[in-house]
């Protein structure tokens, strides 16, 4: 991965469900899919398993590859491998960004998101940045879980600090 997805970014889904990806994003996707799609833009993967996720997943291309080789190298026929090949695999979508730096949401997408129906003008999607992920929700999912947001007062960074590499 070139650079991590970092930051977060409310885009509008317009009533044919597409959305434009952040800048900041498309950058990193684009450093990560140097062959590119049919129509020549930066492939992203869209993972929408996991029954308690409220929110769909996206890897650049690269780092979807990665997380097929980390399921493989787990052992077959185990149900934590089923799962994952299940929840992770199965339920993904490839799609490309267009010239405009959008992507339509596929259907299932949708679904997961809580965009049933028609969608309305004031339609807004979340992009939340995780490193080498990123995490898209539907606007009001992601501000209802930052306002549930119970941190008991720790500072984030004692909590990188017990889990530090060592060596």
């Amino acid at each position: 991965m070139a650079e991590a997805f970092r930051g977060e970014f409310y885009q509008r889904v317009d009533g044919k469900a597409r959305v434009s990806i952040p800048a900041a994003f498309r950058a990193v996707l684009n450093a990560d899919d140097p062959q590119k799609g049919e129509k020549g833009g930066a492939r992203l993967v869209l993972v929408y398993g996991g029954k308690a996720r409220n929110f769909v997943e996206g890897y650049s291309k690269r780092g979807a590859d990665q997380l097929a080789e980390d399921i493989e190298a787990m052992e077959m026929g185990s149900p934590e491998r089923v799962r994952a090949e299940r929840d992770l695999i199965s339920r993904s979508v490839m799609v490309e960004i267009d010239a405009d730096g959008r992507i339509v949401l596929p259907q299932r997408v949708r679904e997961k998101m809580g965009f049933a129906g028609d969608l309305a003008a004031d339609s807004e999607a979340a992009f939340a940045g995780f490193t080498n992920r990123f995490r898209l929700y539907r606007r009001e999912v992601y501000d209802a879980e930052l306002a549930e947001d119970e941190d008991d007062d720790i500072d984030p960074l004692t909590l990188v600090g017990r889990h530090k590499r060592t060596g």
